[in-house]
């Protein structure tokens, strides 16, 4: 909400949908929502053009799919719910309306990541062997127990931004190794220490989701290896690091030699910005959506392989 508030010359925001009082009580009086009417479901969509549907995870896909059949293009919080058919249903209803469908893996607008796609479409890194992929944090008490009600628990919240990257250069997966584990730290058992290995012909991406590590935001890595070359980005964000190491610049096979990549970091604030306005510029037909309808079910069907159908 605060990024389409951003930018007024694209968006003009009609007021906001909150049927849960417990939740508006908590978050109504947040900033993001000042001088903003709160009205129900169906008068926003009614009065809307598109729609951006953020609310209690498990109900997004049904949510989404009711503004879907009014006609209204969606972009749809991370990750999606509901079982793969009625995602299904919902991505074929889109299609035949030719209504935009954007889900909100941010990752694909960091500029780290971007740069780094750009380097494998180019074939600078040449043919992509692994991926070695973590996005981990340490979690309150309260945030553990709240993982406790899907599968997967940190896998299906957080891995899914790295199954959504993976995807994205590699496709999808022969098979699917899941190792999800539950700590039982302070007392919670939720699925909060998990890995998978996605295996492919030659490559290999490995995934690691750990909601009690300390320092996770610091460890949060994406790289990738070629056999061209290695990318690496650590962190990914928030004082963003990313390095390269290409055949010309380590000749030493027994060295650490890499070179620093200068890449703009993204602000707090900011990293939903390059994503709302992808979202803009495919409503009113000005660029094509970047993810396909058929990328963003190969994405949700390689996660539920990983976790189980949410």
């Amino acid at each position: 909400m605060l990024a389409v508030r951003k930018f007024p010359e694209l968006f003009e925001v009609v007021g906001y949908a909150e049927e849960n009082k417990e939740w508006v009580e908590k978050r109504g009086n947040l900033p993001c929502y000042k001088d903003l009417q709160r009205l129900s479901v169906e008068e926003i969509i009614e009065k809307s053009d598109a729609v951006l549907v953020e609310c209690d995870v498990p109900d997004l896909t049904k949510f989404a799919k009711k503004c879907i059949d009014a006609g209204k293009h969606v972009h749809i919080d991370k990750p999606i719910s509901g079982t793969l058919d009625e995602f299904e249903m919902l991505l074929t209803a889109a299609k035949e309306k030719k209504l935009t469908v954007q889900t909100g893996y941010m990752y694909r607008y960091n500029f780290a990541i971007q740069k780094l796609m750009d380097m494998i479409n180019s074939g600078e890194l040449g043919e992509i062997y692994q991926i070695d992929a973590e996005m981990s944090t340490y979690h309150s008490k309260e945030y553990r127990q709240w993982l406790r009600q899907f599968k997967g628990g940190s896998m299906y919240i957080f891995g899914s931004h790295l199954i959504d990257l993976i995807v994205s250069i590699l496709g999808e997966p022969k098979k699917v190794y899941p190792f999800i584990k539950q700590t039982g730290f302070e007392g919670v058992y939720s699925d909060d220490n998990t890995f998978a290995v996605l295996e492919y012909d030659k490559a290999i991406a490995k995934i690691t989701n750990l909601s009690v590590e300390v320092n996770g935001w610091g460890m949060r890595r994406f790289a990738v290896m070629g056999s061209k070359g290695t990318v690496e980005i650590k962190p990914i964000e928030l004082d963003v690091e990313m390095t390269k190491s290409t055949t010309d610049i380590a000749p030493d096979r027994y060295r650490d030699m890499k070179e620093k990549v200068d890449v703009k970091d993204v602000p707090t604030l900011s990293r939903y910005d390059e994503m709302i306005k992808d979202f803009y510029g495919s409503v009113i037909g000005e660029k094509a959506n970047p993810y396909s309808y058929e990328h963003e079910f190969a994405v949700q069907r390689t996660l539920y392989r990983v976790v189980g159908e949410n």
